[in-house]
């Protein structure tokens, strides 16, 4: 459906601007090839994400694995000073017994060797345990350690990010972190006319000194996400539905970005919502001018994470 919706736009498009059937299918190309590496991209950051979820569930399994092992060695370590204790009294028996060489004293080295078995046996599943417990509480401190870097990075790009876009506060934008993620949410107002494509001078600043930061920051990946109110486009638009101005106005701002920072392509995501991840569902006019919005989601990268989990 969607092919032959972009061939009717652009076979519009070519009655009026005359474009060579050349043209045309390189476009369509283009657009197909744009299509399949955005589906790609979109499910590349759902398995981080869905990673990422394992990690925290791993971790919190660890540790009360990690729990359970401090009390089996406590009791490990209970037992093998009470044989020990048993052993050293056995020893005391033996040397006192040793003199007669009596079935008494025979009866004493056996249990005497015995117990010595016995404690063997003890101690190294102590020391077993004890050396998967130190196995375990490195692992676990490992990932404790990347997740709060991660949050850690999360919170000063958080910050640095609400630094350079201080002065567009009161302008429609706004700075959160969710789920690990840092979303820099701009209002309709802030970037584009009412069913325009075209950010207006005022974004453009906003995105000039967001272009900044993220040239700075080269290891955040970025995902631009357009969307809509659920008003139909009108009749004679130049685009076909919500679903096409969200995407238009998502690649609008990577274009914005890239031309104002010195940013690898291969870090932007490109999506449009459409109408259908609104923040506010009633159909008041303050709900759809909150929906009308564009979300630049910044999400750290997850590289060393995916090298503890290949190595275990």
């Amino acid at each position: 459906m969607k092919k032959i919706l972009f061939a009717l736009t652009m076979i519009a498009m070519g009655m009026v601007s005359c474009v060579p059937a050349g043209r045309f299918n390189d476009l369509e190309s283009r657009y197909e090839s744009l299509e399949a590496q955005n589906a790609t991209n979109e499910e590349r950051l759902d398995e981080c994400l869905d990673d990422n979820e394992r990690m925290r569930d791993e971790l919190a399994l660890l540790r009360r694995s990690n729990d359970r092992l401090e009390q089996d060695t406590t009791y490990l370590g209970e037992n093998f000073r009470r044989l020990r204790r048993q052993h050293e009294q056995f020893v005391e028996q033996t040397e006192t017994l040793m003199e007669g060489q009596t079935a008494e004293t025979r009866q004493v080295m056996a249990r005497l060797q015995e117990t010595q078995r016995d404690l063997q046996r003890r101690e190294d599943e102590l020391n077993e345990a004890m050396s998967e417990m130190a196995e375990k509480e490195q692992r676990v401190n490992e990932l404790e350690d990347i997740l709060q870097r991660q949050d850690s990075i999360v919170e000063e790009l958080r910050h640095t990010v609400s630094n350079a876009l201080l002065g567009f506060r009161d302008e429609g934008l706004s700075v959160e972190i969710r789920n690990g993620k840092v979303y820099v949410s701009l209002e309709e107002n802030l970037l584009f006319a009412t069913g325009s494509t075209q950010v207006d001078r005022q974004g453009e600043q906003a995105l000039r000194e967001l272009a900044s930061v993220l040239e700075q920051n080269p290891e955040i990946n970025i995902m631009i996400e357009g969307h809509t109110d659920d008003v139909p486009v009108r009749s004679g638009a130049s685009f076909q539905d919500n679903w096409d101005l969200s995407v238009l106005r998502a690649t609008a701002i990577v274009r914005i970005l890239q031309r104002h920072g010195d940013i690898d392509p291969q870090r932007f995501l490109a999506a449009g919502r459409g109408e259908y991840h609104p923040v506010d569902p009633d159909d008041s006019p303050e709900a759809r001018r909150k929906n009308r919005r564009t979300e630049i989601i910044l999400t750290p990268q997850l590289d060393e994470l995916f090298r503890i989990i290949e190595q275990h």
